[in-house]
């Protein structure tokens, strides 16, 4: 009988943690700095699914969500030992992310002016995961430049992101009810 799925081992960590290949690494190594941020993205965009009007949102939050387990588990992979990847950030996923956000941008007009967040609950939070993702995108740079994220899709797709993002949140402050009169604290 295979014995029950633990949330923790019991054994204490001393500050330290395993990474998908097997490294123990100090939980405050640049890759886990990543993964952190990395987790509170998709949280964030939990919330925004929960909130978004449109269905098609919430399908393409969903979609962002399960991509970025992939992005994750490449960067919880010492770059050695990145076959042990069943799937990876490759040219088409960019691709892919480029087409989405093409679609988008095609599909409503853009603003004239600087977007100020809070027209809506999802957008606010879309945008909000927007500026989570700027900062995931920061970290994949570093971790790049140090050599620990060779994958230069990573660093694309991330960079794509924060743009598929924003234009996920225009969308739906389209199709929602607003939080407060359309003008209100915006810029004239």
């Amino acid at each position: 009988m295979k014995p029950p799925v633990r949330i923790t081992t019991g054994q204490g960590d001393k500050g330290f943690t395993r990474l998908f290949s097997g490294e123990e690494v100090p939980k405050d190594a640049p890759p886990l700095e990543f993964l952190g941020d990395l987790d509170e993205l998709v949280s964030v965009l939990g919330v925004a699914r929960l909130h978004a009007v449109q269905p098609e949102t919430r399908e393409a939050i969903l979609a962002v969500q399960r991509d970025l387990f992939r992005v994750g588990s490449e960067l919880a992979t010492a770059p050695d030992q990145a076959a042990l990847l069943s799937g990876r950030v490759d040219t088409e996923s960019v691709r892919q992310l480029e087409a989405r956000g093409r679609a988008l941008e095609a599909s409503q007009p853009m603003p004239a002016n600087f977007v100020i967040p809070g027209a809506t609950l999802a957008a606010a939070h879309l945008d909000l995961a927007r500026a989570v993702a700027r900062r995931c995108e920061r970290r994949v740079a570093a971790l790049h430049r140090s050599g620990w994220c060779r994958n230069e899709h990573v660093l694309a797709w991330m960079n794509r992101l924060s743009d598929y993002l924003w234009l996920l949140a225009r969308s739906e402050e389209k199709c929602s009810i607003p939080l407060r009169p359309p003008d209100e604290g915006r810029p004239s």
